[in-house]
């Protein structure tokens, strides 16, 4: 059995017990499970709306989870995600409402703005980093709550002393007519194929080029790569700050997308937070975070449903995530089983 084989097989049977137990803890708080999936799933896939909004709500969980895995396949950990993805939500909001450009210029320049904000996001803690060997999760969990109040103020200024900036100009908007009306009116937009776009672009970037490989073997061990002649604080730097411009976009995507403009936040939104359990679950893979994503958004999504058609709590859901999350932090104890199990069949 190979150990691709294995990974997968470890984040499925994560995902069954995660929703087994979960089954589990409903039945002891007093609600239906069958029916609290079956409103999950409904919640979902019941109509061209709920599939549409869940496609929505993936696109930006995409971004975070390669934020996220592109920093950790570099052997770095990225704990800003949800910082650089409120700045880049910022500046993309700000280019959209503030400039009056041609439909094929503004929306390019407003997801650029927003991949730059989050990359400067991401500068910060890769200089001090690559230059003074201060430990990147510090900074970036600071860099977060940094991120926070500045926007909030940032937003205040240009309102006016408004909570939030205003709406979008519709040269800017990622969402369509057609799409709309597909999906029944949901807020469904193009920011999905943006994501997907990302996807591709984290793979060539670690597969086919020599900048990848640098940052893979710096990541692995920066020592040796110095030895080589590889230049480990440029590529220190510069994992940082190609994680922060992912983080960025996914910030456009609430932006241009979602809501069309940006309000002032009492906390955080969340989604660079989830974005490191999508990485876990995605194995850091850019095709594995594409799954987790979907798993994220859709489960996400869904639980908007399960008060209003089973009477269920939408915690019940966050308690269901969190077990996907135990069990493939501990899939090191399935991984062992299913290599006694493979023994056992080869011995046969």
């Amino acid at each position: 059995m190979s150990n691709r084989l294995i990974n997968v097989l470890v984040t499925v049977i994560s995902i069954i017990l995660g929703l087994l137990v979960g089954a589990i803890v409903m039945v002891f708080s007093g609600y239906n499970p069958a029916e609290g999936y079956l409103a999950l799933w409904n919640g979902i896939f019941g109509d061209s709306y709920a599939i549409g909004e869940t496609i929505r709500q993936i696109s930006p969980y995409i971004l975070a989870g390669l934020a996220v895995a592109f920093a950790f396949r570099t052997g770095l950990f990225n704990i800003g995600v949800e910082g650089q993805l409120m700045v880049g939500w910022f500046a993309a909001a700000y280019v959209g409402m503030a400039f009056e450009l041609p439909k094929y210029i503004h929306i390019p320049f407003a997801l650029i703005a927003a991949a730059l904000a989050g990359a400067i996001w991401g500068l910060i803690p890769g200089i001090l980093k690559a230059k003074l060997r201060v430990h990147e999760v510090i900074v970036t969990i600071m860099m977060n709550y940094v991120a926070l109040h500045v926007v909030n103020a940032l937003i205040k200024t240009i309102s006016g002393g408004s909570y939030k900036t205003d709406h979008i100009k519709e040269t800017a908007s990622l969402r369509s007519e057609f799409l709309s009306n597909l999906t029944d009116h949901s807020t469904l937009h193009y920011g999905i194929l943006i994501a997907l776009g990302m996807v591709i672009v984290m793979w060539f970037i670690l597969e086919k080029t020599k900048t990848g490989f640098e940052l893979k073997s710096v990541g692995f061990n920066d020592n040796a790569s110095q030895y080589a002649g590889m230049n480990v604080s440029k590529n220190i730097i510069l994992s940082m700050v190609i994680s922060g411009a992912f983080a960025g976009l996914g910030g456009a995507m609430e932006a241009l997308g979602t809501f069309g403009n940006m309000s002032a936040r009492g906390g955080f939104t969340g989604i660079g937070f989830d974005g490191i359990a999508v990485a876990l679950l995605g194995a850091n893979t850019p095709l594995g975070v594409i799954f987790g994503a979907s798993l994220f958004g859709s489960l996400k999504y869904g639980a908007n449903n399960m008060p209003n058609e089973a009477n269920i709590p939408v915690e019940i859901v966050s308690i269901v995530i969190a077990l996907i999350i135990f069990f493939v932090a501990s899939g090191y104890i399935i991984r062992v089983g299913l290599k006694r199990l493979d023994k056992k069949k080869g011995a046969k």
